[in-house]
């Protein structure tokens, strides 16, 4: 079996020190291999509004923060004022980003632990501590299973399109692929204005040894008209119950253009989200109009000219051949079968 070598932002994308997190800069990686040193909650915060990280990064850059926020806790007179400061540093964290549900998730989770942990005394700090280190294995093992059943659905000597960054999603899946034994080679749009998909996507899957092709936002459709993709795969920041498909703006106009040279599209999702019926009950972020004026602290636009960002699209699910998730592979229009009889 062949051995893989994990990308370094998937090695060093947050790191908790005793004294701060650092969080690997996305914006400028990997030109430069820079942190940010986050010494407190709204630190961590800004980080996130800033997109110094996105895609799952802010799952652990929020959860950090929340063992910063407990190292300020600890000092705190009462269980009752512990919990207030958590709770607040939680709330901060949470209204960092709208649409992926990554941070609330993570928050609410900590938060329900809290509760318990604070009548531990003098060891809520460690046991909150060692808490977040446990959801962080859960969550890469999550990941693993997922990359086993993504794995199986690259073939050998597939041209896989892929757009934005997919994180765990997408490093297991071509992972897993490699560890079967399979070659294959993927197509990543530059996915602007953060061009995530020619630096994050194109330079991790390099660094496992993949062949990686960077190609334009507008070069999609074309790239499958002259044969030159067989498959498109993305992760989605959230999956609805109703089989809608919601990630990076442009998802959608690659679903279209797969759909209509009849190549599959497989969505990627640890899980679908029980909570949303429909897309429509997913709040969808539309960030400042500016950034789509300007690519990597260069203005590319005129000044004559104004902005429009909506940093999501909705892609309906009879363009999703299927979803990809940890527990299989699932259709767009049968996501109840994720779910056990406990947990729905």
């Amino acid at each position: 079996m062949q051995t893989v070598t994990m990308p370094t932002i998937m090695r060093e994308s947050v790191l908790l020190e005793p004294d701060c997190v650092r969080i690997l800069d996305r914006r400028v990686f990997p030109f430069e291999k820079t942190f940010a040193v986050c010494t407190n909650v709204e630190d961590v915060a800004v980080a996130i509004e800033q997109m110094v990280t996105q895609s799952g990064g802010p799952f652990y850059a929020a959860s950090a923060g929340m063992v910063l926020a407990a190292r300020e806790a600890a000092s705190l007179a009462t269980a009752e004022d512990r919990l207030d400061f958590m709770q607040k540093a939680g709330a901060r964290l949470v209204a960092t980003r709208a649409t992926n549900n990554h941070i609330a998730n993570v928050v609410a989770l900590l938060l329900r632990d809290c509760e318990q942990l604070l009548l531990d005394g003098d060891q809520f700090l460690p046991s909150f501590e060692a808490r977040v280190q446990e959801v962080w294995e859960v969550r890469r093992e999550t990941a693993r299973k997922l990359g086993e059943n993504g794995g199986h659905i690259i073939e050998d000597g597939d041209a896989i399109l892929t757009h934005c960054w997919a994180e765990s999603t997408i490093v297991e899946t071509a992972a897993a692929a490699l560890r079967q034994g399979k070659k294959f080679s993927f197509l990543c749009s530059e996915t602007r204005p953060y061009l995530q998909g020619a630096r994050l996507t194109a330079h991790s899957l390099a660094e496992m040894g993949i062949e990686v092709t960077v190609i334009t936002d507008n070069m999609g459709a074309y790239a499958i008209d002259r044969g030159k993709v067989n498959r498109l795969m993305t992760a989605a920041d959230r999956v609805s119950m109703s089989g809608h498909v919601i990630n990076k703006v442009g998802t959608l106009q690659l679903a279209i253009a797969a759909n209509h040279f009849a190549i599959p599209y497989f969505a990627m999702v640890q899980a679908p989200d029980k909570s949303a019926k429909t897309a429509m009950q997913v709040p969808m972020e539309d960030r400042d109009p500016q950034e789509s004026l300007y690519c990597l602290g260069q203005r590319t636009a005129s000044p004559l000219a104004k902005g429009w960002y909506p940093a999501f699209d909705v892609t309906p699910p009879h363009l999703v051949s299927g979803v990809i998730t940890s527990r299989g592979v699932f259709s767009s229009f049968a996501l109840a079968g994720y779910f056990k009889e406990d947990e729905i």
